[in-house]
């Protein structure tokens, strides 16, 4: 046993206890009254995290010294078709929770699905990914892994946890490292920025800004970057001031319809520019091509997916945050409330339990969602930044270890472990500054709920049985 201790990775798991015992403290706080007996007090939310928080050392412990770490790369297969048979069942036999259909009831006690099809995701694009003769080159091989992605991704939509399945796209880093193009990833970030655009300003700026993107690309391709600037700007700007002129000189023309008009003829302009100034080494053309071309379905989509397929308080958050709509007593409350709470924590904070915004109830969520503006308001600047810490740690942390392994299987489940903490960790703490929509997940190992205290303990646990297993080769 004392062999086994040795080869822990003492880090990781002080990291982790940090985060347990900071959670459980400010969830005795989000909560606190005078009237309440003790910080064990199980019909309290705190006593039942303290519940929460021994199974899951006992899980931990078993993940440790008494499962055979060879199981994992066995099962997974079996893992991954089960929970996404679990995801199927929640939706007709799960009960509503706000709106959604993400959570099975026994007895006292919530389970939900999308917190365990991480940790099944993650051993199972380890599984395909570490094969031997894998490439993510091959076309077939970049298929499956798409499409292991994508399966829980999709049926958590349907579950109508948007929040849960944006939490896939980090997996998005895990490709990258292991041979995913950066246009790929480059590609995800211009859409993202697209989006934003069409919904914030207009499509026609989306398509200007495409526009000028591709100019600069098919440039660089050509080693005609000075000769593509000097045509696409100005044009750029020409079709950016037309609304304005053509609605002077034609006020009958409804300004809906020329930015139809505009969005046609700058998408043909480009077209033609890339083909005209392709230079004698055209082989870029086709995937320039292909990149606009989606570009553009991606903005004429954007207001079929805005006004259809999210939500109305998903809808309503995002225009909010996008500064389109302000309602600071709907939609944007919980936001407003939570930035005002964070920033009344100035430097060292109001002290443990002092908190008013959290004393007053001010912000909904308080021990779950938005657990961080707690910690901002009590703790101060000071806290945040000791919080912030020892994530940041923990994920470079995971990341070093995987880098180390000699095993694929493990290097690969690694990357994935930290993708899950990244993208909690990103969306989580920039959804109560403001700078995210709120789409409701929880901050890993702080926020109340056994669910994803459990299902965090597991993914990393079983990283951390696996790094183990790296002294023996």
């Amino acid at each position: 046993m004392g062999n086994k201790f040795g080869k822990i990775d003492i880090p990781l798991v002080i990291c982790y206890l940090l985060l347990v015992f900071i959670g459980w403290i400010n969830i005795y706080a989000a909560v606190y009254s005078e009237e309440h007996s003790s910080i064990f007090d199980i019909s309290q939310r705190y006593g039942m995290q303290f519940i929460w928080i021994i199974t899951a050392l006992v899980l931990a412990a078993a993940i440790l010294f008494l499962l055979n770490p060879k199981i994992y790369s066995v099962l997974a297969p079996p893992i991954y078709i089960g929970v996404c048979f679990l995801l199927v069942a929640v939706i007709f036999l799960g009960k509503e929770v706000n709106g959604s259909h993400s959570w099975f009831q026994i007895g006292p006690v919530s389970f939900q699905p999308a917190e365990v099809s991480k940790i099944s995701t993650s051993l199972f694009l380890a599984y395909i990914m570490g094969k031997y003769n894998f490439r993510l080159g091959n076309l077939r091989n970049a298929a499956a892994v798409a499409l292991s992605i994508l399966i829980p991704m999709a049926i958590i939509v349907m579950e109508k946890e948007t929040g849960s399945a944006l939490v896939y796209c980090g997996f998005i880093f895990l490709l990258y490292r292991e041979g995913l193009s950066g246009w790929v990833l480059a590609f995800g970030i211009l859409s993202i920025v697209l989006f934003v655009v069409t919904l914030a300003v207009s499509p026609l700026a989306a398509i200007i800004i495409l526009f000028i993107l591709a100019g600069i690309i098919n440039g660089i391709y050509t080693g005609k970057l000075m000769l593509h600037l000097a045509v696409m700007v100005p044009v750029a700007l020409l079709l950016g001031f037309m609304p304005a002129i053509v609605g002077k000189w034609i006020p009958s023309l409804d300004s809906l319809k020329y930015e139809y008009i505009a969005m046609g003829v700058t998408s043909a302009l480009a077209l033609a520019a890339m083909w005209i100034f392709r230079g004698k080494r055209g082989r870029h053309l086709k995937y320039l091509f292909a990149g606009f071309v989606c570009s553009l379905a991606l903005v004429f989509s954007v207001e079929f997916i805005f006004n259809n397929i999210l939500q109305p308080h998903q809808r309503s958050r995002i225009e909010n945050l996008l500064g389109i709509t302000e309602d600071l007593k709907g939609a944007g409350y919980n936001v407003h409330q939570s930035k005002i709470a964070i920033g009344s924590g100035g430097l060292t904070g109001k002290g443990f339990l002092n908190g008013t915004q959290t004393k007053f109830d001010f912000v909904p969520e308080q021990s779950t969602d938005f657990i961080f503006c707690t910690i901002g308001e009590e703790w101060g600047f000071v806290g945040s930044v000791l919080v912030v810490s020892i994530y940041m740690f923990l994920i470079s942390r995971l990341i070093t270890l995987s880098e180390r392994q000699k095993d694929k299987f493990v290097r690969i489940y690694g990357y994935c472990v930290a993708c899950c903490f990244f993208m909690h960790f990103f969306i989580n703490i920039g959804m109560t500054m403001g700078l995210v929509p709120v789409i409701g997940i929880p901050l890993p190992l702080l926020s109340y709920g056994g669910s994803s205290l459990w299902s965090f303990t597991i993914l990393l646990f079983i990283f951390i049985k696996l790094d183990m297993e790296r002294w023996r080769y």
